[in-house]
């Protein structure tokens, strides 16, 4: 019969034999998120690559597809929305231009204004990727029973407010 220990467990084991003097639960929770981050992220570049996107792409076009039609975003709501620079994002929306991706137009309510448009080509391709993505990530899932999926989702979103707030 399997083992139900997986490497975080005997690595705990061990340190708890060394160090009895030390409460190794948050070891138990946190290194199996950071092992899990790898798996995930690893899920995320197959996904974007067999949609022949970088991640940074699909940060893009995902935020212009979640704009809703006519998926056009001005290059600081896409600032807001990425959390990179100023000239990265013009550099990224170069790229993005230069693959056929998104267009730059001018805005109509502002004859100063550009506003970033996701073609047809951008539009394939990111919903070729959420999907491959959200099938990969559920397949990871798949352990999880619906109500696990929602528990853990809570805990975590608790989690995450909190060292969002500056907590330890």
């Amino acid at each position: 019969m399997a083992s139900d220990n997986d490497e975080v467990a005997r690595i705990v084991e061990a340190w708890q034999r060394e160090r009895p003097d030390l409460d190794f639960s948050p070891l138990e929770v946190l290194s199996r998120v950071g092992r899990l981050a790898k798996l995930l992220d690893r899920a995320r570049r197959q996904a974007f690559t067999r949609s022949e996107l970088e991640g940074w792409e699909f940060d893009v076009l995902a935020a212009l597809r979640r704009a809703g039609a006519p998926y056009q975003l001005s290059p600081k709501q896409l600032l807001q929305q990425t959390l990179v620079s100023s000239g990265t994002m013009t550099n990224r929306i170069d790229r993005l231009v230069t693959r056929g991706l998104v267009t730059r137009r001018e805005d109509p309510h502002d004859g100063r204004g550009v506003l970033v448009e996701m073609t047809t080509a951008g539009l394939t391709r990111v919903d070729a990727a959420i999907t491959r993505l959200v099938d990969a990530e559920a397949a990871m899932l798949g352990p999880l029973t619906r109500a696990d999926q929602k528990r853990l989702a809570d805990a975590l979103k608790r989690l995450s407010l909190h060292m969002d707030e500056g907590g330890e």
